[in-house]
Parts: structure tokens; sequence; C-alpha cells
């Protein structure tokens, strides 16, 4: 298989099952931010000497799929013999309670919040806040995406979930690291 082929020099692309679109597509954008977010998990992953491991490698294996999905035509999913094009199990209710369960556990040991924390106090915390960040942008991407063509509601949850655990293990992380976690606290307005 050649890397290369060309076919995209015009500025278009083509979705599995064969239907061209601009790079420039919203449905593109989606699922190229799911592959931006998954590199920056990655990332976190090689940075987080052990925290984790199992659960970002599930999270990648996840986004792999939600990225297989949202690059498949809706239109053209399904065969003729009524068998779907894409032969993977989506997103479930299962990989919705794991991501809950990871939160809830990592959340047992750590101090209540009271404040917003500013991002960052160590590496690989600030990497886990940039992963979050992306990963809001890929839902803000998805609901656009979902209000031209409906796609599973289970990807939207997903990437909910997902943003929450990636700021919980960022919380985590800090309180493993021993990195001070600043928190926000807003300026009184001087103005009288």
């Amino acid at each position: 298989m050649k890397i290369y082929t060309k076919t995209g020099d015009q500025g278009s692309t083509s979705l599995f099952g064969g239907t061209r679109v601009p790079k420039h597509h919203i449905r593109i954008e989606t699922y190229g931010t799911i592959d931006e977010l998954n590199s920056w998990i990655g990332l976190l992953r090689d940075q987080s000497n052990g925290i984790q491991q199992e659960t970002l490698l599930r999270i990648q294996d996840r986004l792999f799929t939600i990225g297989a999905i949202l690059a498949t035509d809706p239109e053209k999913a399904v065969l003729k013999n009524g068998k779907s094009r894409l032969d993977i199990a989506g997103i479930s209710d299962l990989d919705l309670e794991k991501l809950e369960g990871e939160i809830d556990q990592m959340n047992e040991d750590l101090p209540p919040m009271t404040h917003f924390v500013l991002p960052g106090g160590h590496t690989v915390v600030s990497y886990c806040h940039i992963a979050r960040c992306v990963c809001r942008r890929a839902e803000r991407a998805a609901t656009q995406l979902n209000d031209f063509q409906n796609i599973d509601h289970k990807i939207l949850q997903y990437l909910n979930r997902l943003s929450d655990y990636l700021f919980v293990l960022a919380r985590k992380l800090s309180h493993s690291l021993q990195a001070e976690e600043i928190k926000w606290i807003p300026e009184k307005n001087d103005t009288e």
C-alpha cells in the first residue's frame, strides 16, 4: 500500500465508503481532532510513569474506534446485504462506565475542589490539561457534526466523560507528583 495516493492534492479526501468531501468538511475536522487527541493521549501515556497506563491505552483504542466511525459515510455504512461496512464494536455503556469508575476511584484520594485550578505544575500535568482541551474541541466539533448528520449519541457522551476523566487525571497526577495546584481566585474589581 502506497502512503501517498495524490488523490487529495486538490483539497478533497475520501470517507470510508468512497464519498469524497472537502478536507475542511466538519466530519474531517471532527475525526482529525479525535486523531490529534489520540496523539496527546499517547504522549501523556508515555510520560505518566505507570499511572493509568491500561486505561489510557484503552482510551486510545476507543478513540480509534470513534475516528473510524466518524470517517465512515453514514449513507454508505451498511452494505447491500444489511451488514455494516465497519465491522467493529462502537462505544458501549461499558466504555462509559469504565471511565466513570476511573474518575470515581481517582477522586477518592483527592482533596475536595474549592476553586478552579490553573493548568500546570508539572510537565505531565500540563500534557493532561492540553489533552483535556483538545478533547473539548473534539466534543464541540462532534456536536456540530451531529447538528448536520446524526452521529451515535454514545460518542458525544464518551467525549464529554473523557474530558472529565482527563481533568481528574490531571489532579491525580498533581497529587501523586506533589505538584502545586494553583487555585484561580478572581481579582476583585477595584473601580470604586
